[in-house]
C-alpha cells in the first residue's frame, strides 16, 4: 500500500514538474508574442508605395499625435463613443459628433494623425457598460450599465460620471484578482495588469487591435499618414504628470502595450522600447504636459533619486527625441517666473498639476528651462538628456482636435462641452442646480461678476491648441517618422504657420530672394533639430522664414530665443526680435520690434485690416555670440492678436466677457532648436536616425 502511495506521489510530482515547465515555456512564448506581434494587414499599402514626387527640399505637413477615443477609460466615462475609425475620418475632413450631439468638423483636413488611447484599461469601460459582456457582469460594473446610451448623453449625467470616475480610479481598476490561477499566470507571464480583478485580456487586446487596424485602414501613403500609437499615463510623486505618447514607426507593434500597471517608471518604458527595438519594432515616446509635472518631467535625478548618468542620458535621448510644447491643457514653453524678461512668457499657463487642485512647481516643468538644464549638465558632467525637438498636439478625448479659438469644443466631452461648463458664460439656474451637488473636484466653486454667476474650474486655463508639424520629403510613415527622429519638427497653437530655420557660416542677405534658397540652406547649413559645430571661431548666421496661415491672422514678429551657460554652468536666456511686420526693424539696443498696431474688436472679434505680414524672412547673426560657449537657439513666431475662445463663447451667447480672463491671445509657432557646439563639446552630439 505504501508503495502505491509513493508511486502516486512520484507521478503527481512529475506531473506538477511537467506542468510547471510547460507553463514557464508557454509564458516565455506569450512574453515574446506580447512584445513583438506584427499587426501588419495582408495589403500593406506602405510597403507597396513608390513615390516619384519626393521633395528633397521637404514639405510642411501638419497633424496631431495625441488623440483619444472611446477606448480610453476617461473619454468613455465622459461620453465619448467615437471610435478610432471615426477619429481618422475626422482628420481627413469628415464631420463627427460630440458626446453632446453637435457636429465637429475641421476647417481643413490634416496630413497625419495618431489615435493614442490610454494603455491602462484600454477598451474596458465600454465593456463594463454592456451588461451582456464578461466584464459587464462584474459587480461594480452595474453602475456603468448603459452609461453612454443616447438617453444618457446629456449634462445632467455629469454627477454620475464624476462619481464613477473617482470610484474606479481609486478602487476597482487596481484591485487584485481573487483568482489564484489568474494571479499565478500574471506573475509567470510578467503581465501585471492581467492580475487585476477588473481586467479582461480579450477585451483589452480587441480594443488595441481596433486601434492598430484603424491606423492601417486609413493610412494612405502620399495623401494621409497614420501611426499605431498609445499613451503611457504615468504619474510621479503627488500626482505629478509624467505622461508619454508612444508612436510606432510602421505596421510592427506589440500585441499589448506597456502601461502604468506594468510600471509607473518611465525608465521601464524605455527598457521595454529598447527590447522591442532589438527585435525590429521601432518606436519613440513623446512626453506631454510637462507644465503639470510639478517639476518632475525635467528633473536632475532619475526615478530612484540618483544623479543622472551618461547611460540615462543616452537612453532618454534615444527613446524621447521630441516633447509636446503646447496642447489643450496649456503651453509648456516657459513661465513668467522662469523668464521674467520675456514679455510673451505668460501665454496660456496652466497653474495646477493634471487633474489635480494642487499647484505645479515651475522649475523642471517647462521646455526652455529643460534646455538650460541640459546645457548646465553638459558643463558640469558632460551629459545632456534634454536635447529634444518640439511638436504641438491636442490631447482631445472626443476623437476630434479642437484647434480653432472660434470653434472651440474643449477636450473631455460632456463635462466641458458647453460654454457654461467651461465657465466662459454665466450659469443658468437649472444647470447650476444639476451640477453643483456632487462635483467639488471638477467644479470646485463659482464666482460672481456684475451679478452673473460663473462656473470655476481648471477648464478656464485650457485652450484651442495645438498642431504637430514636420518638414518631410513626402507624406508617408517613413518620411514623417524620420523627420521626428532628426527633430526637423515645429509646433503651433493651431494656426498652420510654416517655419523654416537654418544655421551656417556662409548665409547672407543676398540669398534671401534666390529661388534656390532652401537648397542652398540645406547644402551650406544645418536645420532645426541639429547641432552646428564651431568653425574657427566664426560667428554663425541664422536663416529664418515664417509664412502665415492664410485663414488666420497676419504675422506680428519672428523671434529667436537663445539660451547659454557659462563655464561654471550658470544658465542665461535672451529674446531677440529678428523680423518685424511691415518691414520694420528691431531696435538695436532693446532687440524689440515696434509695438503692433493691430487691434481686435471685442464685440465682433474682427481684426485690423492691412496690418501685419504674410511672411517674414531674415538672415540674423547673434550680436553677443561667444564661440567658446555652448548655446541653443530656437524660433518663436507670433501672430497679431485675435479673440481667445472664451471671448468667442461670450459673443456667440450674447453675454458679457468674463472680466478675469484674457480676452485676446497671440497664436504662435515654435521651431525645434539648433544647438551650437564649441570645440570642447564635439563629443556630445545629437542621436540621429541612423544611430538608432
Amino acid at each position: 500500500m505504501s508503495k502505491l502511495i509513493k508511486i502516486r506521489s512520484f507521478l503527481i510530482s512529475i506531473s506538477i514538474l511537467i506542468f510547471t515547465i510547460w507553463i514557464l515555456g508557454y509564458s516565455e512564448i506569450l512574453s515574446i508574442k506580447y512584445e513583438t506581434k506584427d499587426f501588419s494587414l495582408v495589403d500593406n499599402k506602405e510597403s507597396k508605395y513608390s513615390s516619384e514626387v519626393a521633395n528633397l527640399n521637404k514639405n510642411a505637413y501638419f497633424g496631431d499625435l495625441h488623440v483619444h477615443t472611446k477606448h480610453s477609460f476617461d473619454a468613455f466615462i465622459f461620453g465619448t463613443t467615437n471610435s478610432p475609425d471615426q477619429a481618422y475620418l475626422y482628420a481627413k475632413g469628415k464631420p463627427i459628433n460630440h458626446p453632446l450631439g453637435f457636429e465637429m468638423k475641421l476647417q481643413d483636413p490634416l496630413d497625419f494623425y495618431a489615435v493614442t488611447d490610454h494603455a491602462a484599461w484600454l477598451g474596458m469601460l465600454e465593456a463594463y457598460s454592456d451588461p451582456n459582456s464578461i466584464p459587464g457582469k462584474l459587480d461594480f460594473a452595474k453602475d456603468l450599465h448603459g452609461l453612454n446610451n443616447p438617453e444618457n448623453l446629456n449634462v445632467n449625467t455629469t454627477p454620475r460620471r464624476s462619481n464613477i470616475f473617482g470610484n474606479l480610479i481609486a478602487n476597482e481598476l487596481v484591485t487584485p484578482s481573487k483568482n489564484p490561477f489568474k494571479l499565478l499566470m500574471a506573475y509567470l507571464q510578467k503581465d501585471t495588469v492581467y492580475g487585476t480583478r477588473a481586467f479582461h485580456r480579450a477585451t483589452h487586446q480587441s480594443a488595441w487591435k481596433d486601434i492598430a487596424f484603424a491606423a492601417e485602414k486609413h493610412n494612405e501613403p502620399g495623401k494621409f499618414t497614420t501611426f499605431i500609437a498609445y499613451e503611457f499615463t504615468s504619474s510621479g510623486p503627488g500626482q505629478s504628470n509624467l505622461h508619454r505618447n508612444v508612436i510606432f514607426k510602421d505596421s510592427n507593434a506589440p500585441i499589448q502595450p506597456f502601461s502604468i500597471i506594468d510600471s509607473m517608471n518611465p525608465e521601464d518604458l524605455w527598457n521595454w522600447m529598447d527590447r522591442l527595438r532589438e527585435k525590429g519594432v521601432e518606436s519613440l515616446a513623446i512626453p506631454h504636459n510637462s507644465n503639470g509635472s510639478n517639476g518632475q518631467m525635467f528633473k536632475l535625478e532619475d526615478w530612484a533619486g540618483n544623479p543622472l548618468t551618461l547611460e540615462y542620458s543616452e537612453q532618454r535621448s534615444r527613446n524621447e527625441p521630441l516633447v509636446e510644447i503646447t496642447q489643450v491643457k496649456g503651453t509648456s514653453d516657459t513661465h513668467p517666473l522662469l523668464s521674467p524678461n520675456d514679455e510673451w512668457a505668460d501665454f496660456e499657463i496652466m497653474n495646477n498639476r493634471v487633474a489635480s487642485p494642487f499647484y505645479s512647481s515651475v522649475p523642471g516643468s517647462y521646455v526652455r528651462d529643460a534646455y538650460l538644464r541640459g546645457l548646465s549638465l553638459e558643463a558640469e558632467v558632460n551629459i545632456n538628456p534634454y536635447k529634444f525637438g518640439l511638436i504641438g498636439a491636442s490631447d482631445t478625448h472626443t476623437g476630434a482636435i479642437s484647434d480653432d479659438e472660434a470653434d472651440y469644443h474643449s477636450k473631455v466631452g460632456i463635462i466641458d462641452g458647453t460654454p457654461q461648463l467651461r465657465g466662459s458664460v454665466p450659469l443658468e439656474d437649472e444647470v447650476a442646480d444639476a451640477l453643483l451637488g456632487g462635483l467639488n473636484i471638477i467644479f470646485p466653486d463659482t464666482s460672481e461678476y456684475d451679478g452673473n454667476e460663473f462656473m470655476d474650474s481648471g477648464f478656464l486655463e485650457w485652450g484651442a491648441s495645438g498642431l504637430a508639424a514636420v518638414w518631410a520629403e513626402e507624406n508617408t510613415r517613413e518620411a514623417i517618422y524620420n523627420a521626428f527622429r532628426r527633430k526637423e519638427t515645429f509646433a503651433t497653437t493651431g494656426s498652420r504657420i510654416k517655419v523654416r530655420f537654418f544655421s551656417g557660416y556662409s548665409f547672407d542677405d543676398s540669398i534671401l530672394d534666390s529661388q534656390d534658397l532652401i537648397s542652398i540652406a540645406y547644402e551650406k547649413g544645418v536645420t532645426m533639430g541639429s547641432d552646428l559645430l564651431h568653425q574657427d571661431g566664426k560667428t554663425p548666421n541664422f536663416l529664418i522664414w515664417a509664412i502665415r496661415d492664410a485663414k488666420r491672422a497676419p504675422l506680428d514678429r519672428v523671434q529667436i530665443i537663445k539660451g547659454w551657460v557659462l563655464p561654471s554652468g550658470k544658465p542665461y536666456e535672451q529674446i531677440f526680435d529678428i523680423g518685424c511686420s511691415g518691414n520694420n526693424k528691431p531696435d538695436p539696443i532693446s532687440h524689440r520690434c515696434p509695438e503692433t498696431k493691430a487691434k481686435v474688436d471685442l464685440k465682433t472679434c474682427k481684426i485690423s485690416k492691412n496690418i501685419g505680414s504674410d511672411e517674414i524672412k531674415a538672415i540674423w547673426s547673434d550680436p553677443e555670440f561667444d564661440p567658446s560657449l555652448k548655446a541653443f537657439y530656437y524660433v518663436r513666431v507670433l501672430e497679431n492678436p485675435t479673440c481667445r475662445w472664451s471671448t468667442w463663447d461670450a459673443i456667440k451667447n450674447g453675454t458679457p466677457i468674463r472680466p478675469n480672463l484674457k480676452s485676446t491671445i497671440q497664436e504662435r509657432a515654435w521651431s525645434s532648436p539648433i544647438w551650437y557646439i564649441p570645440p570642447e563639446g564635439e563629443a556630445l552630439r545629437n542621436i540621429l536616425p541612423e544611430d538608432v
